[in-house]
């Protein structure tokens, strides 16, 4: 019997506090991601492995890494995880309306070409709604810049969304969560994800395509 690599999803998390609201994102988002290639990959038993690294401690590395251009044995390592990575989770807090200095800082240490085609979710978090848009107007252009491939569900999380289960016409956090980490599964597997939203139906096990309308709606929402 032949061994099988096990498929890698890396999760960064930017967040400076303890406990961190974007630590607990970065870990949902994995979770979902964890639990959508676990039951695809049941029939050749290929394994899921899941790291979060948080970048609070590497920061002083990173700042040594910026004026130096040597990075320590732990800073390197954290850059392999990421670029050899099946799939990335990308979280950041919102600080004066775009992603933190210490999350740009560590990106900014990644080559423009080592994330090429790399499938990535993007995600944030805030005090208000408000910022929500920081996904499409700072990450988003980030990472193409990088050549990665984002995922159409980027997730946003407003100090009100914790412990929401949404209304009729909006999606609560934990049905975005899912559906965010359902794209990212099927993008690591091969599948195509852009064009429509899919939403990974854990609730009831089907894959349903989400109409462009909804799509601006969700836009909106995150």
């Amino acid at each position: 019997m032949f061994a099988t690599t096990p498929l890698r999803i890396v999760a960064v998390s930017a967040g400076l506090s303890q406990p961190s609201s974007t630590r607990l994102l970065a870990d949902r988002l994995a979770a979902a991601t964890r639990e959508r290639l676990a039951a695809e990959q049941d029939r050749d038993g290929r394994e899921v492995e899941v790291r979060v690294i948080e970048l609070r401690d590497l920061a002083v590395d990173i700042a040594n890494h910026l004026v130096s251009g040597f990075p320590s044995a732990t800073l390197r390592e954290a850059i392999d995880a990421v670029t050899e990575a099946d799939g990335l989770i990308a979280v950041t807090p919102v600080f004066t309306a775009s992603y933190s200095g210490l999350f740009k800082s560590f990106f900014d240490l990644i080559d423009n070409t080592a994330l090429t085609g790399k499938p990535v979710v993007i995600a944030a978090t805030g005090g208000t709604a408000r910022h929500s848009l920081v996904l499409e107007h700072a990450l988003r252009p980030l990472f193409a810049y990088l050549r990665a491939v984002t995922v159409p569900t980027s997730v946003y999380a407003a100090s009100e969304d914790w412990g929401s289960s949404g209304d009729e016409y909006t999606e609560g956090l934990p049905s975005r969560i899912r559906r965010a980490g359902g794209e990212l599964a099927s993008a690591v597997l091969g599948r195509t994800v852009s064009g429509a939203s899919r939403a990974p139906g854990l609730d009831d096990g089907e894959d349903a395509v989400v109409p462009f309308e909804q799509q601006l709606a969700d836009l909106r929402l995150d």
